[in-house]
């Protein structure tokens, strides 16, 4: 007869709930997403049904994730952000393998990969609905900082980047690259982004083909300030 004191312990049965958690977790970075890209096409104004709608999700698991408007839009520069910093990251430990292609190679990836962020056109939204000051956007934004003037700095070293660019310079062109025309398709500059940011990456090579006017922009230009 066995006694309650030498019954053997079942194991708990714990496999519905992290899969309920993976499920909460992907059906966020869904939202998230599609709000990335309704904000792109149509400006901070889409309608919140149009982005459950784009998500695949119902209206009630978006305002269960973001109550308002202003956390949404919080969460989606937080995930801009934090993809273009894992982007630097693994460009720089590309740039950093003894059988990588060079630091340059590995800073032209970062820059070609980091226009599908389309941050140019997200721009106007962050600057004017969230708080610049945020902790957790100004972590990112240190850590960005370090890691692509780290690349930068890998380039120049080697020889292929001229001297008399900073990071600064990069992050102004692409934003420019992927800020909207007035009057045209958000989608049809897919089609054009990738042939200009490499002409503009042909100009930062060593050596400099002409003395560039002004001085070189820094992310410390491109900081919010008090």
């Amino acid at each position: 007869m066995t006694t309650a004191a030498t019954e053997p312990v079942r194991p708990v049965e714990t496999v519905r709930a992290p899969k309920l958690r993976a499920d909460a977790t992907r059906n966020r970075e869904r939202i998230v997403l599609a709000a990335r890209d309704a904000f792109v096409e149509h400006g901070p104004d889409v309608p919140l049904d149009e982005i459950a709608k784009r998500a695949g999700v119902g209206n009630a698991t978006l305002y269960r994730n973001f109550p308002d408007r202003a956390a949404l839009i919080r969460e989606v520069a937080l995930l801009v952000k934090n993809r273009i910093l894992a982007l630097a990251e693994t460009a720089t430990a590309e740039a950093d393998t003894p059988d990588g292609s060079g630091p340059f190679d590995a800073l032209q990836r970062f820059a070609h990969a980091t226009v599908a962020e389309k941050v140019g056109a997200l721009c106007p939204l962050f600057t004017n609905h969230v708080d610049p000051f945020d902790a957790d956007l100004a972590e990112t934004r240190e850590r960005l900082t370090t890691a692509v003037s780290g690349l930068m700095e890998r380039a120049r070293a080697a020889g292929e980047l001229r001297s008399d660019v900073d990071h600064g310079d990069l992050f102004i062109a692409i934003s420019q690259l992927t800020r909207p025309l007035p009057g045209t398709s958000c989608h049809l500059l897919d089609d054009f982004v990738h042939r200009h940011l490499q002409l503009l990456l042909d100009g930062l090579r060593a050596p400099a083909r002409s003395v560039l006017p002004g001085r070189a922009a820094t992310f410390e230009d491109l900081r919010p300030h008090h």
